[in-house]
């Protein structure tokens, strides 16, 4: 039995849901691949051990932020745009929504980013974000909190979005 059994498989059944995590996280697509990429290389060299003793799908999951919120201590030359399209470039609100939120959660922080995404996008319980973090229910509590309210104050315009309780649906 190869240490790697079951690698291939993983990835192919988890790789579209991962690649939506790192993506949220990242909020670009090349850098979500080069993420993804990089904690997958790690996961490798550790399935054996993964497949038997645990949850991979979660030890991935918490890779992926902690690979992500590393990369975000680093200084980066590239800065996200803050420009917002006109309200006239698209008769779709749900896209120019999409737009906002996606600049919005580049502005916060990276833990806060993290929390945002796995509460709401990933749907997952407080004390299943807090495992994937490595931190206390009440953190993520504190944590969710504080970015809601960034996010309110940084794009005031998507308001009716943050007290959806189907929120995960607007950049779906």
């Amino acid at each position: 039995m190869d240490r790697h059994d079951g690698f291939r498989e993983f990835v192919l059944a988890r790789q579209q849901a991962l690649m939506r995590t790192a993506y949220l996280l990242t909020g670009d697509a090349h850098l979500a691949e080069d993420l993804l990429q990089s904690v997958l290389v790690k996961i490798a060299g550790q399935w054996g051990k993964l497949s038997r003793d645990g949850n991979p799908e979660a030890y991935t999951r918490k890779a992926l932020v902690n690979q992500y919120i590393s990369w975000r201590r680093r200084p980066s030359p590239e800065l996200p745009s803050a420009d917002v399209p006109e309200r006239g470039v698209t008769s779709d609100d749900a896209a120019l929504d999409r737009i906002v939120l996606r600049q919005a959660l580049g502005k916060l922080g990276p833990k806060q980013r993290a929390v945002i995404v796995l509460r709401f996008w990933e749907d997952l319980t407080e004390a299943q974000t807090a495992d994937a973090l490595g931190c206390s229910v009440g953190n993520v509590k504190s944590q969710t909190h504080h970015a809601l309210a960034r996010l309110r104050a940084i794009a005031p315009e998507l308001a009716h979005l943050l007290h959806d309780p189907e929120l995960a649906e607007v950049i779906r």
